[in-house]
């Protein structure tokens, strides 16, 4: 990977981003290993070498230069609508527990959700680079691919993943709003979207079971309640000190996808308050420096480049603020992973393969064309 690197010219900015993101990945390895540590399966082999093939989509979005990541932008919504067909398609999707969210590829299990956000960045990134004079004067040019980002959302919700449905819908608004859209055209989607996500918690049960224990988890403990109780209990265990790395009992079968989706539950039982809020620290501070890029790069008008770190940087910071809502039980119990620290092979690949593209972008800062 360093070698590889030695063609790219890294400064100071560069290594502010690779630093957090560096820290991020091992601290992720060490709590995957905590976490998994009474699980069937060696899941810390696993995710090491997921680890590896997440820093060769490293490697390979960095090398590129994002003139051709812009060129072929449409190629990103074909992806983003074709895998998310395809796990639909019954016999060529995977299907765990009820949801059809997955596409066996080569060996390896890969989410669709996780993929269309990847085609999105750049067809969402490569679109107001085409259009960005008339994305703002327009309703009709924010309204197009709106409708492309919706129909990959729907899809997404038929698997069903509503989670990674309203992040990614969440993204796209606040990115146009990025773009210039005037304020009211978003107030209007904010409530027509407010209203259909209102709508689809109400038509399906088990939906509406995870509202009423999120209201109140300790009236059904150990039923929909009881992955937040377990949750709960463990910030409870760690106060501010923590028990010790290693040192939890939640992981040990109590606590259900304790080393995915609750793995921030387990870092605040075994590190306590302080190590939870350590780790906030370090991950608001990538995506603030991701934010940076962006801004930089619009400023410079390389609008492709600053567009698809906004789009990531939201993303991240949207999946942030959702697992540690539902880990804390500010938000309705719904799996959705913390990126590069949850063990998933399609997070951190994905994860790592927009880093490289933010990592490309922030040597674009100074240059005048991309």
């Amino acid at each position: 990977m360093l070698l590889a690197m030695r063609n790219l010219p890294v400064g100071r900015d560069a290594l502010e981003l690779l630093i957090p993101w560096f820290v991020l990945l091992a601290f992720g390895s060490i709590m995957v290993a905590s976490a998994a540590v009474a699980l069937n399966g060696n899941y810390l082999s696993k995710h090491l070498i997921f680890l590896v093939l997440a820093l060769a989509l490293f490697l390979a979005t960095a090398l590129v230069p994002i003139s051709i990541w812009s060129r072929f932008y449409m190629l990103g919504w074909l992806l983003a609508i074709t895998i998310a067909v395809l796990v639909l398609i019954p016999g060529v999707g995977r299907e765990v527990n009820g949801a059809s969210r997955w596409l066996p590829i080569a060996g390896i299990t890969i989410q669709a959700a996780e993929v269309a956000k990847f085609g999105l960045v750049l067809y969402l990134a490569g679109y107001i680079q085409r259009y960005s004079g008339s994305v703002v004067e327009s309703p009709l040019q924010f309204v197009i691919p709106l409708i492309m980002s919706a129909l990959v959302a729907a899809l997404l919700i038929a698997e069903p993943d509503l989670g990674s449905a309203v992040v990614i819908m969440a993204a796209v608004c606040t990115l146009f709003f990025l773009a210039g859209t005037k304020l009211r055209y978003v107030f209007v989607l904010l409530l027509i979207a407010c209203l259909l996500l209102a709508l689809l918690i109400w038509l399906e049960p088990y939906r509406m079971r995870r509202l009423n224990s999120f209201v109140n988890p300790w009236d059904m403990p150990f039923d929909s309640g009881y992955q937040l109780v377990q949750a709960l209990i463990a910030f409870g265990r760690g106060e501010l000190f923590g028990l010790g790395l290693g040192e939890g009992i939640q992981k040990l079968y109590y606590l259900p996808e304790a080393h995915n989706d609750f793995i921030f539950a387990v870092i605040a039982e075994e590190l306590g308050g302080l190590g939870a809020i350590g780790l906030v620290v370090v991950f608001s501070f990538l995506v603030c420096k991701i934010f940076t890029v962006a801004r930089r790069c619009v400023d410079a008008n390389h609008l492709f480049a600053g567009y698809a770190c906004y789009f990531i940087g939201l993303i991240f910071a949207f999946q942030l603020l959702v697992s540690l809502g539902v880990n804390t039980g500010v938000l309705p119990t719904k799996g959705l992973t913390l990126p590069f620290i949850s063990y998933g092979g399609s997070s951190l690949m994905i994860s790592c393969a927009l880093f490289g593209l933010v990592f490309r972008s922030s040597l674009l800062e100074g240059k005048t064309r991309v």
